[in-house]
């Protein structure tokens, strides 16, 4: 069955595109925060391991959410660890130690990144591809990374 929402296929298509390389990027996130939460070390494993895990319970939201609206529009969600890996703007290789504040680091810097990709399709998901759903959506996403990152950060100081 067709999808009629109000926005052109060709536009549904592309927004599609930007979503799954979110989708991708939000997995790649929350397994680096999923091995944050199994592998941190130090004095203060066990409040990082508690830590941790609230934030990626976070992103598994953040995935089922962006899926779901991928299919709201009308198109397949990727779902394989090889598209995720075509279509992420993250790397999967960690440049830090498994200590708090290594894993901390890293993690942060992957917020910032999906931050800067989700405030750079706010107006163009609402302008040029006439979705003023999906720009309220990225929003709210960006809001929610940046309170994430904001929770990361208060741990560098």
């Amino acid at each position: 069955m067709e999808t009629h929402i109000g926005i052109k296929e060709h536009d549904r298509l592309e927004i599609a595109l930007e979503l799954s390389k979110l989708l991708a990027d939000e997995f790649v996130l929350y397994t680096k925060t999923r091995n944050a939460h199994w592998n941190v070390e130090g004095a203060d494993f066990y409040t990082m391991h508690l830590f941790f895990e609230k934030q990626y319970d976070e992103l598994d939201d953040i995935i089922d959410d962006i899926a779901e609206r991928i299919r709201a529009i009308g198109h397949f969600a990727p779902a394989t660890l090889k598209r995720y890996s075509q279509l992420t703007r993250l790397t999967e290789e960690t440049r830090e130690e498994n200590t708090s504040l290594g894993l901390i680091k890293e993690l942060l810097q992957d917020h910032l990144t999906i931050i800067f990709h989700l405030r750079e399709n706010i107006n163009r998901f609402a302008s040029d591809l006439h979705d003023l759903g999906t720009s309220d959506f990225i929003t709210g996403l960006m809001e929610t990374h940046e309170k994430m990152a904001w929770m990361l950060r208060a741990h560098l100081k």
